[in-house]
């Protein structure tokens, strides 16, 4: 049986509870309507960010002090920019698919029939500021592929990639040298459905994915049924073992970052402009949000997307960066229901 929208074993939708509220700093800036999608943060501290309405990919340069830096544009798809992993140092793979086009279809009530999807390999090994990128495809989906989104490592040379059209998600087994890779569904489940009679019929299903390799759990989100979920990974086959289960809901989760030494994840809730605290453990979630960030509302936090954590000493669980879409999807009426630059952002746990 389906999973609904706000029908939570908690009993209620979750309210909100105010922690203390993480110190953000914006990094970098990109002009307005750029929905920075998916974001990578390189060894160096440099990001690789995703844009998914210009089907870009850009370079951040490592920031200086608290001084904004300026991102430069590194290479333009065919179609939307997507979910990006790396696999290996500078080894970086990301989903394209049309994304956008298709919520725009959905919305409009219009047919759209094209879903063709790929997944591009991009090394940056021998790669300096200035330098172009050669991302090279190495995969395009079977049917039933709908609208890829993010993605995640579970093995060396296998990553997930949400399809958060196809209510499902895809293992892709990578090419231990040159080559193509494949691809097979891995999970689907209801719990990862859109929901298209709903009150945002073009928001995804299954959206975010992340892994806790201490616990082999894989986790996901919903945005349209708002639900974080998760389902154990078998360490041997690197498959499912046994059904998903309900974490927590009540929030528009998008992207996020797990702390397996602190036992929680970081959740960007896009059009709820809030960064929310959940246990991975679901017996110790209340029916109430924990936002760190965007509550009360702030200006410096609107339609943020994905999170990563710092590269750098000590900053795993204590500094991350995320990326917000200044309202490029949904400008809050609290920022007057203006859509404003997009950014991306210090977060200082």
């Amino acid at each position: 049986m389906r999973t609904e929208k706000g029908a939570h074993p908690q009993g209620t939708a979750m309210a909100s509870e105010n922690r203390r509220q993480a110190k953000l700093i914006t990094i970098a800036s990109f002009p307005i309507n750029y929905f920075v999608e998916n974001m990578a943060v390189r060894a160096d501290s440099s990001i690789l960010v995703t844009v998914a309405n210009r089907n870009q990919l850009w370079y951040i340069p490592p920031r200086n002090a608290n001084v904004p830096v300026e991102p430069v544009l590194l290479f333009t798809f065919s179609q939307s920019a997507m979910g990006i992993v790396e696999v290996e140092p500078d080894i970086f793979y990301i989903a394209t698919s049309p994304v956008i086009a298709y919520q725009a279809a959905i919305l409009s009530g219009r047919l759209f029939t094209s879903h063709e999807s790929h997944l591009h390999r991009l090394n940056m090994r021998d790669w300096a500021p200035g330098m172009s990128v050669k991302p090279e495809v190495v995969l395009q989906f079977p049917e039933p592929v709908r609208g890829l989104n993010g993605s995640c490592m579970i093995a060396p040379n296998i990553i997930l990639v949400a399809d958060c059209f196809a209510s499902l998600i895809w293992r892709v087994d990578l090419p231990s040298g040159a080559g193509k890779a494949t691809a097979r569904v891995w999970l689907e489940h209801d719990s990862m459905a859109t929901d298209p009679g709903g009150p945002f019929p073009d928001q995804p299903g299954v959206n975010g994915v992340g892994y806790a390799s201490k616990s082999n759990y894989l986790y996901y989100t919903t945005t349209a049924q708002e639900l974080f979920m998760r389902v154990r990974v078998d360490p041997d086959s690197h498959d499912p073992a046994g059904q998903p289960e309900f974490v927590a809901g009540g929030m528009m989760g998008d992207d996020f970052c797990i702390d397996e030494s602190a036992g929680v994840a970081y959740i960007a809730t896009h059009r709820q402009n809030t960064i929310d605290r959940v246990s991975l453990e679901p017996s110790e979630n209340s029916y109430l949000r924990h936002s760190v960030a965007g509550k009360p509302f702030t200006e410096q936090l609107i339609g943020p997307t994905k999170g990563a954590w710092g590269r750098g000493p000590s900053e795993y669980g204590r500094v991350a960066y995320f990326q917000a879409d200044g309202g490029t999807k949904s400008p809050p009426i609290a920022a007057g229901g203006i859509a404003r630059p997009a950014t991306v952002l210090r977060v200082e746990l």
